[in-house]
């Protein structure tokens, strides 16, 4: 047995030791029945603690690798007949992470980052450990930190003009699991889910992903077309983002609110109502929830990865009570509660009033922003564009006159290091959507911005 230890690696010398001799079991260089060096012999001649090797044997011992007898020594067990697939651990090795960094990508639905109040936020976190009991770091409540769920209760009235108990709110990760328990929910092979076109393709996946048959109805200017909604079959949900379409941006106003929520009573259905950005709304007051009208027909569902960031991953829905013991059963068997530390720290901020003072720093950083990319735009493209959807947002539509964005201009713009993303990516039925792209500007710089229109401008040049 030849074995290479090396005393300066990070690895200790029994896991090398007990990981080199496994490694021969596997590879069978060593087989079934045949015996291991004494633990005596082994260790003088590695130069090592003989405590060293019995553990490392223990180790293959207790996984069954080796066994030992009084009198027989150490031996290698039987039934150990399995040939390592060389090809993963080859093809884990010769993978390479592609991300240039300095390819601009308007990206919607990021934030500045930058921006997030780390400094506030870590006081409160440390305020949280000190105070909090023991208890707190045990199992919480599946439905939420109360704490919490009374601050958004209050949060909601105040910003949404919504209002709630807060029993009817619970905490989850982010509204992309929000979007799952609710589609699990409400899921019926017999039942199909009514959804805009286009639409968020990750939400799209989250539903399908459940079963549902999919039933896409087109989009305009004024959010879903609620007069193309027909359908003979039961209805599961309609999913819509009312107050600002993504990506189109539109509005859905009062008329087509009213149309919808005859519609989800008709078919006995619910509406999912996703406010992933309402906050920032650049020109008046944040557009009224499509909740209001009937909340117990229209679950409404939020998140603070616009607001705050991704990474908190935190979320909430408001659920009509009947629905709420069933929810818990799934949401209890996907991950119990969501972190709960994070939602004490949230209740706080939330509560000491900085999310509101947070919300309207972001609104004015965002607002610059968002004029310095129209104002790129008109320098580059005068009058062969226009923009798309409502003053809100992380992200603006941009139709052009004479610009088809096909595949091949896509790569001719990445060529020049600007990724976009055409709302044909989004559209479920095809070819409408051609000559439009979403640009998002949270998460970039002024300057990023300029550039970034510029190189595009560049690459359609060349194109044509």
């Amino acid at each position: 047995m030849w074995l290479n230890i090396d005393k300066n690696m990070e690895i200790s010398l029994i896991r090398q030791i007990y990981q080199q001799i496994k490694s021969m079991i596997l590879e069978q260089k060593i087989l079934a029945g045949e015996k291991l060096p004494s633990t005596r012999w082994l260790s003088q001649n590695l130069k090592v603690s003989r405590n060293v090797v019995l553990e490392a044997y223990a180790q293959l011992m207790a996984e069954g690798y080796v066994e030992s007898k009084s009198g027989s020594g150490t031996t290698v067990s039987k039934g150990i007949n399995f040939k390592i697939d060389k090809k993963v651990e080859e093809h884990f090795k010769s993978f390479k992470y592609e991300d240039d960094d300095n390819v601009i990508k308007f990206r919607s639905g990021i934030p500045a980052l930058e921006m997030f109040p780390k400094k506030e936020w870590g006081r409160l976190f440390n305020k949280v450990y000190r105070d909090i009991p023991f208890s707190s770091f045990g199992y919480c409540n599946t439905e939420g930190e109360m704490e919490l769920r009374q601050a958004l209760s209050k949060y909601l009235f105040r910003m949404r003009g919504i209002n709630c108990k807060p029993q009817q709110i619970m905490i989850v990760s982010g509204s992309t699991q929000g979007l799952s328990l609710i589609s699990n929910l409400l899921y019926n092979r017999e039942k199909e889910a009514i959804v805009e076109d286009p639409v968020h393709y990750g939400l799209l996946k989250v539903i399908s992903s459940c079963g549902y048959l999919i039933n896409p109805v087109p989009v305009d200017n004024k959010g879903i077309r609620t007069d193309m909604i027909k359908t003979e079959n039961d209805v599961g949900f309609v999913y819509v983002t009312p107050s600002h379409q993504f990506p189109l941006g539109g509005v859905l106003p009062i008329q087509r609110r009213i149309e919808l929520i005859k519609f989800a009573e008709k078919k006995d259905c619910y509406i999912i109502e996703d406010d992933y950005d309402s906050e920032f709304r650049y020109e008046g007051q944040p557009i009224s929830s499509l909740y209001e009208l009937n909340p117990n027909r229209v679950i409404y569902m939020g998140s603070f990865s616009k607001i705050l960031a991704p990474a908190l991953r935190l979320g909430y829905i408001l659920l009509p009570e009947a629905l709420i013991p069933e929810y818990l059963n799934l949401k209890m068997y996907s991950d119990v509660h969501t972190e709960s530390i994070s939602q004490l720290v949230l209740a706080k901020f939330i509560n000491e009033g900085k999310l509101e003072r947070h919300i309207l720093k972001m609104k004015k950083e965002y607002c610059k922003k968002r004029q310095a990319l129209i104002k790129s735009l008109n320098y580059n493209f005068a009058g062969e564009y226009t923009i798309e959807g409502e003053a809100a947002g992380l992200h603006l539509v941009t139709q052009f006159k004479n610009i088809l964005f096909t595949e091949d201009i896509l790569k001719k713009i990445y060529k020049e290091k600007v990724k976009v993303y055409p709302v044909e990516k989004y559209a479920i039925h095809k070819g409408r959507h051609n000559n439009k792209i979403s640009l998002g500007y949270g998460h970039l710089s002024v300057e990023q911005i300029e550039e970034g229109i510029k190189r595009i401008r560049r690459a359609i040049k060349k194109k044509i």
